[in-house]
């Protein structure tokens, strides 16, 4: 791979990296409902793990509750089992026998605390990964400078690509944590 492709390549990689970071925002928990938030929940069905919203409908009819119609009947005690038993969310389903009713229960000064911890580790995550990127493009970049397949001037304006990129999705990363704990922390 030539060095011009790897820096095309760690740009890309920067931009899937940033949208993994916002995916995983999503899962984080606010003050109000959101579907989202039942996102990284599997509920075992079929004799298999499968994502919650392959098994049934996730709305937020209201600020404070999530409604989750499952697509079989049958699944509903499993789906109902799955969110109590994730620790993560903290949330205690009822059921009615046709749809699940998660009443989503306002947070306390010290759970939002947690939350922006979760955060923190998310975001840390977010930036090993930036960096592992930008690190294996600058190999790159060396690796051709060394083989005299590229100049000096060429290397350096590749390595400044690189870490431009890189700046841009450590600022993106950053910008998304500050708007995130700013919703964490509103009451």
């Amino acid at each position: 791979m030539n060095p011009q492709q790897a820096v095309e390549e760690a740009k890309k990689k920067f931009g899937a990296a940033l949208e993994h970071y916002h995916e995983q925002l999503k899962t984080l928990r606010t003050g109000r409902a959101s579907a989202s938030m039942l996102d990284a929940v599997m509920v075992e069905v079929y004799g298999q793990s499968m994502p919650l919203n392959q098994v049934a409908n996730v709305i937020a009819p209201e600020a404070q509750l999530l409604q989750i119609t499952p697509f079989d009947p049958s699944n509903l005690q499993k789906i109902a089992s799955a969110i109590r038993d994730n620790p993560s969310l903290g949330m205690n389903p009822s059921d009615d026998g046709r749809v699940v009713r998660v009443p989503v229960p306002a947070l306390t000064e010290e759970r939002r605390r947690e939350i922006v911890k979760q955060l923190g580790s998310k975001q840390e995550d977010a930036m090993i990964a930036v960096r592992n990127i930008r690190h294996d493009a600058m190999d790159a970049v060396d690796a051709a400078k060394k083989d005299k397949s590229i100049g000096e001037d060429d290397a350096k304006r590749l390595s400044s690509q690189v870490e431009d990129a890189m700046q841009k999705a450590r600022t993106d990363v950053e910008a998304a944590s500050k708007a995130k704990e700013a919703e964490i922390m509103k009451v």
